[in-house]
């Protein structure tokens, strides 16, 4: 096996390397790569008969057969502003798609009339019958304001039980201050319907000067989302350096961003008054110091790992190129296990298949989309 993830990996037939240490008893799963040679994948999502949609961010969007084979660019996407941390992000296959074949996708879009502003915006389509096309594209939603930068733009995806979508979207970098007022929507998490409009009991419907979209507040950049077993919507966010976040985001709550943190400016320095808490704001469920610049993640809830393993929630460090897997008891972090340390990619994406397996993309050049096999 040619990659990062080499002989080294094999530590003896009783256990594999976790954390830099042979385990025999608790054994990390072996990771297999799947399919390789992705120019910076960023999301993976699932299509019947096991295979696979996966973005690349300079703007393609990949198939992948079952057996890892990958297939042309699937051609039909919008104008998409690749550059820095935007392009074609997050990928969601709905949850009917066997019966209306509707794929999701969330980008950087660029301004009308070739500008220099953007934002993240979020589209429907349907996959043609030979999976070659997307038809029927619908823009569901645009960030508001559009902006210069090529930074923080959030987007993932993710379909609640009640058939909606939640997205998240960056303050922008620049723009952080408008994480704290509800007539934008940078530094939000947003609920819309699948067909873009939105649901009467998001938050603040009805409320002057607030943009009826928007679900919670006071983020920074999430890059990491999921639907906990409860129905709670749990994402990572990046912090600036140091106060990388794990939130449960719900209804109408303030996150805090950028009053209250636990990193600091880059180079060193306060933000603001260097608040770590203050009333009517959200504490995280969980924060790191130092940074680990976490992206994607999903809960476990197959047993395909052992029990042991069922019920943990797994994000991927972009910072330290390992896969987290974190212990929860009573919805708050117990222990925390860092997997695929050895291989030291950027781990951007994790999510469990219809199998119960656990898949990971990892963010490079020659990009992997890696099957964790149960030891």
């Amino acid at each position: 096996m040619h990659s990062k993830f080499g002989a080294r990996w094999w530590c003896t037939r009783a256990g594999w390397l976790i954390a830099g240490v042979c385990c025999g008893a608790i054994a990390a799963p072996r990771p297999v790569i799947l399919a390789s040679g992705f120019d910076h994948p960023w999301g993976v999502s699932f299509l019947p008969e096991g295979r696979f949609l996966v973005t690349e961010r300079p703007g393609r969007l990949r198939m992948v057969e079952a057996d890892g084979k990958l297939g042309a660019a699937v051609t039909g996407l919008p104008a998409i502003a690749a550059g820095g941390q935007g392009g074609l992000l997050d990928v969601l296959v709905d949850s009917a798609f066997v019966r209306n074949r509707t794929v999701y996708f969330c980008f950087s879009e660029p301004e009308v009339g070739g500008g220099s502003a953007n934002s993240t915006a979020l589209a429907s389509a349907q996959l043609s019958a030979d999976r070659s096309r997307l038809e029927g594209l619908k823009i569901l939603f645009s960030q508001k304001p559009k902006f210069a930068s090529r930074s923080h733009f959030g987007c993932r995806i993710v379909e609640s039980g009640d058939g909606n979508l939640f997205l998240t979207l960056g303050d922008r970098f620049s723009r952080k201050e408008d994480a704290q007022t509800l007539d934008n929507h940078h530094g939000k998490v947003i609920r819309i319907r699948k067909d873009g409009t939105v649901p009467n009991d998001n938050p603040f419907v009805g409320k002057a000067g607030a943009l009826p979209e928007i679900w919670s507040y006071g983020h920074r950049n999430g890059q990491g989302a999921a639907l906990a077993s409860d129905g709670r919507f749990w994402m990572t966010e990046h912090g600036p350096q140091g106060g990388d976040e794990i939130n449960v985001a719900q209804a109408g709550r303030n996150y805090g961003w950028p009053v209250i943190t636990y990193g600091e400016n880059y180079g060193g320095g306060k933000i603001g008054d260097g608040l770590t808490a203050k009333d009517g704001m959200e504490q995280p469920l969980h924060y790191w110091v130092p940074s680990i610049a976490p992206s994607g993640m999903t809960f476990l809830t197959s047993d395909r790992y052992g029990a042991g393993w069922k019920g943990n929630l797994f994000v991927g460090s972009l910072k330290f190129g390992y896969l987290d897997r974190i212990e929860l008891k009573n919805g708050k972090v117990v222990a925390e296990h860092k997997l695929l340390q050895e291989g030291r990619a950027r781990i951007r994406d994790v999510k469990q298949g219809p199998d119960g397996l656990l898949y990971v993309l990892t963010d490079e050049s020659n990009g992997q989309l890696i099957r964790l096999m149960p030891d």
